[in-house]
C-alpha cells in the first residue's frame, strides 16, 4: 500500500496467481484494512489543499510524463497482464495502448477545460466560469481491464485537481501497484494517488461510506454498483455534500444478424466479441440474435469458426482463448453452462478445457428463449446464447429485452435497417457492421444505459466534467 508516498506493509497478504498456471504466484501485495483506508483518505484530503490549486497545465504535465514512460515500458506492462489476468498478447497490448491513450486524452481534456467558453458580458460587469475539483475520490476498478480502466479512473480524477484513493481488484493488484510506481517515477506529488489493496467487501465498502469522500468511480458488476449507489446516497456524520457515483456496471450485449447481413463478417464479429478475452469484457457479445431465414447458415459457420479457436496458456502466441481470471469466475461460469444445458441446445464447448489453469471451452447454446437465464443474466465468460428472431423488428425487440444497455451491434446491408437501429437499439455504444467490443478513446466514448451504469462516457469530451463543479464569478466593475 502506498499512502502519502510511503509504502506500508500489512500483517496479512494477498497472493496474485497466474490463471494460466494456478500454482504460479505473480506477486504478493498487502491485505489492507479499514484503518489503512482511513489513513489513505486523510492523506488525500491533506494533499487536496495544494494539488487542487496546482495550475492545470502543471497537473497535465505529470501525466504526459507518465504516458511517455509507459510507452517506453509497454512490453513490460503487457507481460504483467498476460501473467496476472490471463490476457493473450494481443489483448494485453490493447489494454496498455488504451492506458496510454487515456493518459494523453485526459491530460489534453484538462487543458481544454481550464479555458471554458466565455459567458455573456454587459457593461459594468465581468462574468467568468471556472471548473473546480470536487475533493477526495475513491477509484474502484475491475480486474478485466486492470491497466486501462484502473488508470482511466485514476488519471481522469487526478488531472482534474482531485486526489484519489485507489482500491484495485484483489484479482489484479500487482498491475495497479506497478502503475502507481510509474506515477511516482513521473514525479507525481506524494498523496495525489494513494494505493490501498484489500478486499472489496470490507475495505472497499468502508471507503464508499467514508464521509470525507466526495465521489466514487466504479466499474464492476450490477449488484455491486447498485449497493454502492445506495450506500453513496447516505449522508454520513460531518458530510456536507451529496456524493457522486460514476458507475459502469456491465451488460448483456447483443449482436443482431439481419437477413441481408454479410454472414461471414457477422460470424467474425460475433466470435471476436463473444470469445475475445474469454468473454470477460463488459462489452462482450453474450447474445447473438439471428433472423430466422439465415439462422441455419449463420449457426453452422459460427460453430465451425469457434471450434477453430485454440484454448491454452496465454504466454503461448498461438493461443486464442486463455483461462478465465479466477477460481470463483471459473465456478460461476461452469454453473451457468449447467443452466444452459437445461435451457437450450449445446452446439459446442460446454466443458472444462485441458490445462493447469482455469480453462473453459468456448460454448454456444442455440434455441434460447428470450426470458432464459443465460439470455438475461450477465455470465462474464465464454458462453454465447443464440436467439432466433422472426424478422428484423422482432430482433430489435429481443435486443432491447434486458435490464442492461451497454453495447450492441447490427450486421445488415440495408441502410434503413441500420438507421432504425441507431434510433431504437437502446445501448450506450452501438456498432453497425462491426463487432461490439473494442471502444477507442476519443472515437467511441464508452458507457451504457439502464442497469449498465451512469453512461459516464469514458474517453469522451464530457468525461472530466464528472470530477469537477462549475463555479460562476461575477465582478461588479
Amino acid at each position: 500500500c502506498c499512502i502519502g508516498g510511503e509504502w506500508i506493509k500489512a500483517e496479512q497478504k494477498i497472493k496474485s496467481v497466474n490463471p494460466s498456471h494456478t500454482d504460479q504466484v505473480v506477486g504478493v501485495v498487502q491485505n489492507g484494512d479499514i484503518q489503512m483506508g482511513d489513513r489513505a483518505v486523510a492523506s488525500a484530503l491533506r494533499t487536496f489543499e495544494t494539488w487542487s490549486r496546482t495550475p492545470a497545465h502543471e497537473r497535465a504535465a505529470y501525466f504526459f510524463k507518465a504516458k511517455k514512460l509507459l510507452q517506453e515500458r509497454k512490453y513490460e506492462f503487457n507481460a504483467w497482464l498476460v501473467y496476472e489476468v490471463g490476457k493473450t498478447w494481443a489483448e494485453a497490448d490493447g489494454d496498455v495502448a488504451e492506458t496510454i491513450d487515456f493518459l494523453d486524452y485526459y491530460a489534453r481534456s484538462m487543458l481544454r477545460l481550464a479555458n471554458p467558453p466565455a459567458l455573456h458580458q454587459v457593461p459594468g460587469e465581468e462574468n467568468k466560469l471556472y471548473y473546480i475539483p470536487l475533493g477526495v475520490g475513491v477509484a474502484i476498478p475491475p480486474w478485466n481491464f486492470p491497466c486501462a480502466i484502473m488508470a482511466g479512473l485514476v488519471v481522469s480524477a487526478a488531472v482534474a485537481g482531485n486526489t484519489v484513493v485507489l482500491k484495485p481488484s484483489s484479482d489484479s493488484p500487482v498491475i495497479a501497484t506497478k502503475f502507481v510506481q510509474l506515477l511516482e517515477e513521473a514525479g507525481l506529488p506524494k498523496g495525489v494517488v494513494n494505493l490501498v489493496t484489500g478486499p472489496g467487501s470490507s475495505l472497499g465498502d468502508h471507503l464508499v461510506k467514508h464521509p470525507k469522500v466526495r465521489f466514487i468511480s466504479f466499474t464492476g458488476s450490477m449488484e455491486v454498483g447498485i449497493h454502492m449507489n445506495a450506500e453513496a446516497a447516505k449522508v454520513g456524520d460531518g458530510q456536507v455534500w451529496l456524493k457522486r457515483l460514476i458507475a459502469e456496471m456491465g451488460g448483456k450485449n447483443a449482436i443482431i444478424v439481419a437477413e441481408d447481413a454479410d454472414i461471414d463478417a457477422a460470424v467474425g464479429g460475433v466470435v471476436a466479441s463473444a470469445f475475445g478475452y474469454q468473454g470477460q469484457k463488459c462489452s462482450a457479445c453474450s447474445r447473438a440474435i439471428v433472423v430466422k431465414s439465415v439462422h441455419e447458415t449463420f449457426v453452422n459457420k459460427l460453430v465451425a469458426a469457434t471450434r477453430a479457436l485454440k484454448v491454452g496458456p496465454t504466454e503461448d502466441p498461438a493461443t486464442n482463448v486463455g483461462p478465465v481470471a479466477s477460481a470463483s469466475a471459473y465456478r460461476d461460469i461452469l454453473g451457468y453452462i449447467e443452466v444452459g444445458m437445461k435451457e437450450g441446445k449445446l452446439l459446442c464447448g460446454g466443458e472444462k478445457a485441458a490445462g493447469d489453469g482455469w480453462y473453459i471451452a468456448p460454448t454456444i447454446f442455440d434455441g434460447i428463449k428470450p426470458d432464459a437465464r443465460i439470455a438475461q443474466e450477465e455470465i462474464f465468460g465464454p458462453v454465447l446464447a443464440v436467439l432466433e428472431a422472426r424478422d428484423y423488428d422482432h430482433a430489435l425487440e429481443l435486443a432491447n429485452g434486458t435490464r442492461y444497455g451497454l453495447t450492441g451491434s447490427v450486421f445488415s446491408r440495408d441502410e434503413k435497417k441500420l438507421e432504425k437501429a441507431a434510433r431504437e437499439f437502446h445501448t450506450g455504444n452501438l456498432y453497425l457492421n462491426r463487432k461490439c467490443t473494442g471502444a477507442m478513446v476519443g472515437r467511441h466514448p464508452f458507457g451504457g444505459f439502464n442497469m449498465s451504469g451512469t453512461d459516464s462516457k469514458t474517453g469522451g469530451p464530457d468525461y472530466l466534467l464528472q470530477f469537477t463543479q462549475a463555479k460562476t464569478v461575477c465582478w461588479k466593475r
